[in-house]
């Protein structure tokens, strides 16, 4: 039986103009004492996902988006699904997301809470 997750959901923005992209489509923000990495995907959906490549710590936030809406790490150029964050280069490696969601009142980020789960 799979454990349905709980999350807290943080607001990071009233509305997208709010967020301060790079010309890359990326920035890094600090939500819940966790820095992360908000995308703007090619696709115009925003995406959050760990900071810090799994590989080799690289700032994913300095990276940049793809032409198949993947996220590439700026020291290996390793590629993350920004959906899911599967690695799709062929190393093996996950970048941890995190789901992002636009309300009427604002964007938010879920930060799943550790031991709270609903069977």
């Amino acid at each position: 039986m799979e454990k349905e997750r709980k999350y807290k959901w943080h607001k990071i923005a009233g509305e997208e103009s709010e967020l301060d992209f790079g010309s890359n489509n990326l920035l890094q923000i600090n939500v819940a004492g966790k820095i992360i990495c908000i995308a703007k995907g090619k696709d115009d959906f925003l995406y959050a996902c760990a900071n810090k490549c799994p590989h080799a710590g690289g700032t994913i936030a300095d990276g940049f988006i793809d032409v198949l809406n993947n996220v590439v790490c700026p020291l290996h150029r390793y590629k993350y699904n920004l959906q899911n964050g599967r690695n799709v280069s062929g190393e093996g490696y996950y970048l941890k997301t995190y789901p992002i969601q636009q309300m009427e009142n604002g964007i938010y980020v879920g930060i799943e809470e550790k031991g709270i789960f609903s069977w």
